[in-house]
């Protein structure tokens, strides 16, 4: 894991997100980014490659609710600083591979298909069952000189068949065919062990704190 984040990075997996969720491109603010979301549960964001007085600032200063704050470091530099009205949110985890991800000989399990679509510079595969039910789905979106996977999920009652290693394949081949091989991704926790056995490194944590609703 890196001790020094760089600003380059995170704003290309930023503008990456931004691509998959098809909002504004972020803009600066101060040592981080700004993002206007426009979800009901998730107005804006605020990203910080690093923790500092800016981070602070606006968690002292906002009470709106579900507006997040996201910085790359550990909860434990920060969480007793900050008001309590904030909550931790599941601790994300920004990854990498600047190499061809390192897949065992794999193929589609049986009774599924691939679907395609794009827009924007976001490519989408969807694995999808016989029944015509979405098994498992993954964007990549191009940007600078990095391919950004978002939102890779493979429902429960289709996991442990291989789908998302296939459909990791499927997506890292369309980056490859466009000349992107620098991968960037923020994972759960549970992803984060299956992008291990890939060959993907932790990059940095990604953490995320949010007022919510009292409703």
């Amino acid at each position: 894991m890196k001790n020094k984040v760089s600003s380059k990075i995170v704003e290309s997996w930023l503008k990456g997100w931004c691509l998959s969720r098809e909002t504004p491109f972020p803009v600066p603010h101060k040592s981080g980014f700004y993002v206007n979301v426009g979800d009901e549960k998730q107005k804006e964001r605020f990203v910080f490659p690093e923790l500092n007085d800016d981070f602070f600032q606006l968690a002292n200063s906002i009470d709106e609710p579900w507006i997040y704050l996201k910085v790359s470091t550990s909860p434990d530099e920060f969480i007793e600083k900050i008001p309590e009205r904030w909550k931790l949110q599941s601790q994300g985890y920004m990854m990498t591979c600047f190499h061809p991800m390192q897949f065992p000989e794999t193929s589609l399990a049986e009774g599924y298909h691939l679907e395609f679509s794009e827009y924007n510079t976001t490519f989408v595969v969807r694995i999808v069952a016989e029944n015509g039910e979405q098994a498992s789905i993954g964007r990549i979106s191009l940007i600078d000189d990095c391919a950004i996977y978002d939102r890779i999920i493979t429902e429960k009652n289709h996991q442990r068949k291989g789908l998302a290693r296939f459909l990791l394949k499927e997506l890292e081949t369309i980056a490859l065919s466009k000349g992107f091989s620098n991968n960037l991704l923020v994972a759960t926790e549970e992803g984060k062990l299956l992008y291990e056995t890939l060959g993907w490194k932790l990059y940095c944590l990604h953490t995320s704190i949010v007022i919510p609703s009292e409703d």
